[in-house]
């Protein structure tokens, strides 16, 4: 649901945009790179932006400048300005040589330049070692977004992720679901257990988690310490008690033992789950966040290993208490 590489990815052919309004300049540059890279193809500016911000965007962009309608440069300002494309990089591909072109194109975010006509072994030079730059940045910055342990998106990224979905759902009057979940007794499991055997918890309740959504657009975190999170855009409230249940199962059905748990003896969730429909507008990602969390506190409160769900529109003094920091 990301465009973060993973480990996964360094064996495969990375993609690669050309793009020319002349048919025979791509056909020279496909012959220079199709043995190593998947080759992508576009003959205008429109259409370079519509491939870039497809399910299967390119690794890097080879964009020429001279075209109709839409020239490279103005191409190039879109995609810095799009947060889904701007850390695409894009290499000038161009007859036009001159310093103060080559300074234009590199001030608006170019990655680097290459002239026409093209040599095949500089191009293929310059192209490779943007490829792996852009390798090296991507596994830095899916390890910084996901957590050591469990290897599911950690905190960091999920507030990214809830802000990004949050605006999506505004945009198109969508339901946003929030679920906030506890292993229960996981204190106690991990003293009597050891570190071992909750480490090795919370990596199975972290995979069971993760396999109960299907969508691309759903996400799975670890929120922090034995606490998990689930955002999931355009899902509304009997979605979202659906979603909540199968995670409950799915972590009951592992059967790890919790002899010191008060509720059974195996780990449990604690869910709490809230929703923010087209209906009730007045609400923040913030906001709907911690009524996940108070749904996930009554969860608690009423005995553990159980699911309540926060109703937003029935809600005004939770909202008062909110906007007032309490």
């Amino acid at each position: 649901m990301t465009s973060l590489e993973t480990n996964n990815d360094i064996g495969k052919k990375a993609n690669i945009l050309i793009v020319d309004d002349q048919p025979t300049n791509i056909r020279s540059l496909s012959a220079i790179l199709t043995e190593e890279y998947t080759i992508m193809v576009a003959t205008s500016g429109a259409k370079a932006l519509e491939i870039a911000r497809g399910e299967k965007k390119p690794d890097l962009i080879l964009l020429d400048v001279l075209m109709p309608e839409m020239d490279g440069y103005e191409v190039l300002r879109r995609l810095k300005a799009d947060e889904n494309t701007r850390d695409i990089p894009v290499i000038f591909v161009t007859a036009k040589d001159a310093d103060d072109d080559e300074e234009f194109g590199l001030e608006l975010g170019a990655a680097d330049y290459i002239t026409k006509p093209v040599r095949a072994a500089i191009a293929k030079v310059r192209i490779r070692n943007l490829i792996d730059l852009k390798r090296k940045t991507n596994q830095m910055e899916y390890i910084s977004m996901h957590d050591g342990l469990t290897g599911i998106p950690n905190r960091r990224l999920f507030d990214d992720y809830c802000r990004r979905a949050w605006g999506q759902a505004q945009r198109n009057s969508q339901p946003l679901s929030v679920i906030l979940m506890d292993i229960d007794y996981f204190k106690e499991l991990n003293d009597h257990y050891g570190h071992s055997a909750g480490d090795e918890c919370l990596r199975l309740v972290a995979q069971a988690l993760a396999e109960q959504v299907n969508r691309a657009a759903d996400m799975v975190a670890r929120y922090g310490g034995d606490e998990f999170a689930a955002v999931l855009p355009e899902t509304d409230t009997a979605g979202a008690m659906q979603i909540a249940c199968r995670f409950k199962d799915a972590v009951a059905k592992l059967a790890i033992p919790n002899a010191f748990s008060k509720t059974t003896d195996v780990a449990t969730l604690s869910i709490g789950t809230a929703t923010s429909d087209t209906v009730f507008k007045p609400i923040s990602m913030d906001m709907l966040i911690s009524a996940s969390d108070e749904a996930l506190y009554l969860a608690k409160e009423g005995g553990r290993n159980r699911i309540e769900q926060f109703d937003i529109n029935a809600a005004s003094d939770f909202f008062e208490k909110f906007q007032k920091g309490e």
